[in-house]
């Protein structure tokens, strides 16, 4: 049988995000599998894996916002900003108060230029910055705009603290650990993260891989559950057949924006965005169009 849909994975520590794909790949026998939003090997959390068809949405779920928390230890600096690399940097340091903390962390919130670690995935002429790092090699990395939407101070201890934090795609916990350190005047790394949402996926929903291999058909989510925030649109039967062949159908637009595309019996069709036509008219385009599996 052919899968196509979402399962809200609860990576455990330990395993890279890739080895999670290969589990999947390997209990329901299927080569098209894919994930959105790579995690750490030691960090844990919600990892969303898609099967067959599914894996053409992938994109919507990747650059959606992302919900972690994370502890920062005070006093070192690592090679990989995390506490499995080695230390590359040691002081003593004062520690600062719940109000400096505080302020802090929320200067954080809006706009922010973040330079991606050496141990990412991120390429520079063609090769990955950790096959860099591993080769002993420090190269220039260009700053990314990132946005932090939301970050507070969940609790201190006498080594460091934890905050939750809501951010864009490609934002970097471990160097934003580095950077609420140097603010503070103290070195740190990341000591813990645990990722809690993805989208419309959150980690109280999420399954263990034990959990996925015992219930392994209701593990999985239909694909459209990860169009949740889109509006979606139900088509007459002419409709539908001329939007899975690629036409595009006059519509009524409320807002000209991305939408869900359902047929008349309201099965999933795929994604279509509405504009703007000729002589006012307002048109369902297709954008994506998700064919059935086999």
């Amino acid at each position: 049988m052919m899968h196509s849909g979402v399962i809200n994975v609860l990576k455990p520590p330990g395993m890279t995000s890739h080895d999670v794909v290969s589990f999947i790949r390997r209990l329901y026998g299927i080569k098209r599998v894919g994930h959105a939003g790579t995690l750490d090997p030691a960090a844990a959390g919600v990892l969303p894996i898609f099967l067959g068809n599914a894996t053409r949405l992938v994109e919507y779920l990747s650059d959606a916002d992302k919900h972690y928390r994370a502890e920062l230890t005070f006093g070192f600096e690592t090679d990989t900003g995390d506490d499995t690399g080695q230390i590359i940097a040691s002081s003593p340091y004062t520690r600062p108060s719940s109000i400096q903390i505080r302020e802090t962390l929320a200067a954080f919130i809006g706009v922010n230029e973040q330079i991606p670690p050496m141990y990412s995935a991120v390429k520079i002429g063609g090769k990955k910055l950790y096959e860099l790092a591993r080769a002993g090699q420090v190269v220039e990395r260009k700053p990314r705009t990132i946005m932090i939407h939301a970050i507070a101070l969940v609790a201190e201890h006498e080594a460091g603290l934890v905050f939750d934090v809501t951010c864009s795609k490609g934002t970097y916990i471990r160097t934003l650990c580095a950077d609420i350190g140097r603010k503070l005047n103290c070195l740190a790394v990341m000591s813990f993260l645990v990722r809690t949402r993805v989208g419309n996926f959150c980690l109280e929903q999420s399954l263990t891989l034990e959990e996925i291999a015992l219930l392994k058909e209701k593990a999985v989510q239909k694909p459209d559950s990860v169009l949740a925030h889109f509006p979606a649109v139900i088509l007459s039967e002419q409709d539908s057949n001329a939007v899975k062949n690629g036409r595009s159908i006059c519509c009524q637009a409320n807002a000209l924006d991305l939408v869900t595309i359902y047929d008349w019996q309201k099965t999933f069709i795929g994604i279509g965005r509405k504009i703007s036509g000729a002589e006012g008219q307002s048109l369902l385009t297709p954008v994506k169009i998700l064919s059935p599996d086999r």
